[in-house]
């Protein structure tokens, strides 16, 4: 269906002449004499764009404009006048006008505006729509995602969860250790006793064993009072090790001391006290190879290591990009942030060596520089190379006997249109995007391979 725009002025002539300017441009141009018309014609039809003079009898533009965006928020609005002031064209923007645009204006103006105006639509409909969809299935535990990866994380997770096994969450800095922990007890029979985390690389040497078991009265300098470690503060609930081979050797080994008995002795002190705590740990670094390496006991991990949850590093999971980026958008700015999909594609082709995290930093940072945008120009310059470095001589292979290259390329073209539309959940607009061209013309290379589906 083509986008159609209603024009609304009082003027005769002006209704005819951008009427005339929009159709010669493809879309389809319904108008109006007056506010109340256009009201009765935007109730009637679905209106992509409104482009409408200010004074006018009977209702003003501004008027109409207010009535647009309380019933139909998504139909983009453009005001034109003769009259232009600056607390006018102020009260158009608060009132959610896309632009102000005083008369006499260029055709070439005019048209950009036009273009302008329904491509922040359509990103926001779009925004919407993976809003929606992430409301519904972003994940589990906090955890965003929607890949194959994830989902097998998640059915893991749900199965820990009903037990009190210890578990071991690997995974590179960044993939979101924590919340697989957190996703962990809040699943349990434990949810609502404590979660207590602890950072094992962050407390000083000196200190670790009475942060986690306690301490009496007197144990070493500065200790005035008696005070219970981490392991006792989480009682009936969950202590979580991150970056658990970081522990020296001899706290490994007073750790596995607690994890076996079940009780704990503080610092200094001679009486023992029973703990029920589950444990659960998360490390960047391969035990395995510390274990040989001499750096890790070999007992505590095989005990702390009975199931073990590996968070994939976003690279391998690039298809929940999208979901992630609207995620943070959300997190960071609530629903009004945009996201264009020139950015959107940079940030698919970027390999996060710093995983979620870095990931919210980019959108944290873009929607500061853009003003609640997130646009190719807004991402740092590290994310914009990314989409350049794409191999030509990849998967490139001549046979013996020769190719004929036209009808070659021809099957080629056609494998991409299709995967596109697959990995867009059947969205043309989407699967243009994807591959970069405009939705027309992604609409007519589908039409001229016999390649046609029903929908956007």
């Amino acid at each position: 269906m083509r986008t159609r725009i209603l024009v609304v002025d009082d003027e005769l002539s002006m209704r005819e002449f951008i009427s005339i300017l929009l159709e010669r441009e493809g879309y389809e141009v319904l108008t109006a004499a007056d506010a109340t018309t256009a009201l009765t014609r935007l109730a009637a039809s679905d209106i992509d764009l409104v482009i409408s003079d200010v004074q006018m009898p009977g209702l003003s533009g501004l008027e109409l404009l207010a009535r647009i965006k309380e019933n139909k928020p998504d139909t983009a609005v453009l005001l034109i006048t003769a009259f232009s002031t600056a607390e006018q064209a102020v009260e158009a923007m608060k009132l959610g006008a896309y632009d102000y645009l005083a008369k006499p204006f260029k055709v070439d103006e005019i048209k950009i505006l036009v273009k302008n105006a329904l491509e922040k639509r359509d990103l926001k409909r779009e925004n919407r729509q993976l809003r929606e969809k992430a409301g519904v299935c972003e994940g589990y535990g906090g955890i965003v995602g929607t890949s194959q990866r994830m989902k097998e994380v998640f059915n893991l997770l749900r199965k820990v969860a009903e037990s009190q096994t210890t578990v071991l969450v690997s995974g590179e800095s960044g993939t979101g250790k924590e919340l697989a922990a957190k996703a962990i007890h809040e699943g349990s029979s434990r949810k609502n006793k404590p979660f207590v985390a602890v950072n094992c690389g962050a407390i000083p040497e000196n200190l670790i064993e009475s942060e986690l078991f306690g301490h009496v009265k007197g144990a070493f300098t500065g200790a005035v009072g008696e005070r219970a470690g981490l392991f006792e503060q989480a009682s009936g609930g969950t202590v979580f090790l991150d970056e658990i081979g970081e522990l020296p050797l001899a706290m490994q080994t007073r750790l596995l001391r607690v994890i076996q008995e079940r009780e704990l002795r503080r610092v200094g002190g001679s009486a023992t006290k029973k703990v029920d705590v589950r444990l659960l740990a998360a490390s960047n670094r391969d035990l395995a190879l510390q274990v040989k390496e001499g750096t890790f006991r070999e007992d505590l991990y095989y005990r702390i290591n009975v199931v073990q949850v590996v968070m994939p590093p976003l690279r391998e999971r690039v298809e929940d990009i999208p979901l992630l980026v609207e995620h943070l958008v959300r997190k960071h700015c609530g629903t009004g942030g945009i996201v264009t999909s020139e950015a959107l594609k940079c940030l698919m082709a970027y390999p996060f060596p710093g995983n979620v995290r870095e990931l919210e930093n980019i959108i944290e940072r873009s929607l500061v520089l853009d003003r609640e945008r997130i646009t190719l120009e807004s991402l740092p310059a590290q994310v914009r190379g990314a989409i350049k470095r794409f191999d030509l001589h990849a998967a490139v292979e001549i046979p013996d006997e020769g190719i004929d290259l036209e009808p070659a390329l021809e099957n080629l073209e056609k494998q991409y249109l299709v995967k596109a539309l697959e990995k867009s959940g059947g969205s043309k607009t989407k699967a243009a995007d994807l591959l970069g061209m405009s939705f027309r013309s992604y609409r007519y290379k589908l039409s001229k391979f016999g390649l046609a589906a029903d929908g956007e």
